[in-house]
């Protein structure tokens, strides 16, 4: 019997080595198919998940089928857009199933957009790596069950940071454009794209080689075309004297004494680091050193660029909550690390061979189907 179990296990640990040597060969020679085959995985449990357990619907679907039915350009709490999306699919499908598949179609199109970016700098290993890392986050699977503005932020945040890169390195009207609309989008979703448009126009002013793209039309197009995409939601703000504020200081308590300064940003990185322990976990591999770097097609500029798009908007936040001693919700870091994943990725230095890659899909399996189970 011992014998016989010993075989088994044997023959099963060679089909799990051909299994992963077919996908590591189809990472390299079919990387859209193993993306599409990602993102069929992360849809159907994501969706069936709460399909399965959930009898009522969510309070933030309630609301947003509430609001949306309106059709207002605008609402004393948040900008309209996702109300509206949540509306159409109300109107198109009928059904609460739809509203589940909604949420995690919107993760897939922000992971699209850091598999655009990461392609061209890291490969395929890389660019599947840097989604495995960052799908270990609970806000893109186990919270972003609930459509609401933080889930709608994601696609537009991507978005940007790709054409924001692509605008920088190569200048073309198409990325300019395509920056003004995610970053317009991006605030008719929810005021805190802020804290994104901020540190993207600091890193133009202030990095050498991106000043350059001032004396060109493209970043005052970008401006411009957000600008217009956003006139009718700040004229209703004017019409109704800003009425949104109240309810952003309301989620936003002030400062109660100098300590709020220190404790309120602290806090609020403490919450992510949490937060982000999964994906650290799935990153160790990247950790143990190796000889050759594979990254070769990415430059000092593009590591910056990276570096900006993973950290700059968290540092906006913390930074703001410094100065002014307001609190934080840890829920808003839903769009901040969509390119931690890429970041890693970029700055290890590691080659992603078989054993190591291997590694990274281990762990991020265990983490998957932990969060799963958790659910």
């Amino acid at each position: 019997m011992p014998a016989k179990i010993s075989s088994i296990q044997a023959r099963l640990n060679e089909e799990a080595k051909k299994l992963l040597a077919g996908l590591i060969v189809a990472i390299d020679e079919r990387p859209a198919v193993v993306f599409v085959g990602f993102a069929v995985l992360h849809l159907t449990v994501w969706t069936a998940l709460p399909i399965a357990i959930y009898h009522n619907l969510l309070l933030d679907v309630i609301e947003a089928l509430t609001y949306g039915r309106e059709w207002q350009l605008g609402s004393d709490k948040l900008p309209p857009l996702p109300w509206w999306l949540v509306e159409i699919v109300h109107q198109i499908f009928g059904r609460e199933q739809f509203y589940y598949a909604l949420s995690q179609i919107t993760v897939l199109a922000a992971f699209a957009a850091v598999w655009a970016l990461a392609r061209p700098l890291v490969g395929p290993r890389g660019a599947l790596v840097s989604l495995l890392l960052i799908d270990g986050l609970n806000y893109f699977h186990f919270t972003a069950v609930k459509f609401n503005h933080d889930v709608m932020q994601l696609p537009f945040w991507a978005l940007a940071g790709y054409a924001y890169w692509s605008a920088l390195r190569h200048d073309r009207m198409i990325h300019w454009v395509m920056l003004g609309l995610a970053m317009g989008l991006a605030l008719w979703t929810k005021y805190f794209a802020i804290v994104l448009a901020l540190p993207l126009g600091l890193f133009i002013l202030l990095d050498r080689n991106a000043r350059n793209r001032l004396a060109s039309p493209g970043p005052y197009v970008a401006i411009a075309v957000a600008l217009i995409i956003l006139l009718p939601h700040v004229n209703w703000l004017v019409q109704n004297n800003f009425s949104p504020l109240a309810y952003a200081q309301l989620k936003s308590a002030p400062a109660g004494g100098p300590v709020d300064h220190i404790l309120n940003p602290a806090r609020f990185m403490i919450e992510q680091f949490w937060y982000l322990l999964p994906a650290f976990l799935i990153a160790l591999p990247l950790v143990i050193p190796s000889g050759e770097n594979t990254m070769r097609t990415a430059t000092d500029f593009d590591r910056r660029i990276v570096t900006l798009l993973a950290f700059g908007p968290a540092a906006t936040e913390a930074a703001i909550s410094l100065v002014t001693g307001r609190s934080t919700q840890a829920m808003w870091g839903y769009p901040l690390w969509l390119f931690l994943g890429l970041w890693f990725v970029l700055v290890s230095g590691v080659e992603l061979d078989r054993r190591r890659l291997t590694r990274v899909l281990a762990t991020w399996a265990i983490v998957f189907a932990g969060f799963a189970v958790a659910f």
